[in-house]
């Protein structure tokens, strides 16, 4: 894992909403569209991927998200050891999709921060910076969305009802984390 500066250094608590980062995360993007790519991954995460647009599954281990008909993350439940970037499934998918040409398997762990926002006024925060209507996603535990927050390309994961996981690109982390604890100390 890379040496890396985190924009959020606790756990910060505001009337009606908490947000902290979990790190560190295996996250994973997988590509394929074959018959062959579904069922290598699904033998090997011992998952069935998500076919349904803005949909997720989760098994004990994993959780994957539907990006685009053929684009998948997977991110792992756990968190993993900060010391070491080297992932048994990452290895294991890569060698039987990357190397077989089956689809494409690529480690993004570095590249993205899962920010956890939990409360009852998650939406009245994410609402004030993004013009995506959350009136049936905040219903549907496992719901995902892609959308812009502030400005800055976002995936909302619905992990429980008052409960999402926000992936961000590490470099608009900071600038994102500035936004949200200026809006949550003011809701």
């Amino acid at each position: 894992m890379l040496n890396y500066y985190s924009s959020i250094k606790e756990e910060k608590s505001y009337s009606g909403l908490t947000v902290k980062e979990i790190s560190p995360l295996m996250k994973l993007i997988l590509r394929g569209k074959s018959r062959e790519f579904l069922a290598t991954i699904g033998k090997n995460v011992n998952m069935i991927l998500p076919m349904e647009a803005n949909t997720s599954s989760t098994s004990d281990n994993y959780t994957s998200m539907w990006l685009s008909p053929d684009e998948w993350m997977l991110v792992s439940n756990n968190t993993v050891d900060k010391e070491n970037n080297k992932y048994e499934i990452q290895e294991l998918l890569f060698n039987k999709i990357s190397k077989t040409n089956l689809g494409a398997v690529t480690d993004v762990t570095d590249q993205f921060v899962m920010i956890e926002l939990t409360g009852e006024k998650i939406f009245e925060l994410i609402s004030a910076g993004c013009p995506f209507n959350f009136n049936e996603f905040k219903t549907k535990k496992g719901a995902v969305a892609q959308t812009l927050l502030l400005q800055i390309d976002v995936i909302f994961y619905l992990k429980e009802i008052n409960t999402v996981n926000l992936f961000v690109r590490r470099s608009f982390s900071e600038h994102l984390m500035s936004w949200i604890n200026d809006t949550a100390s003011r809701l």
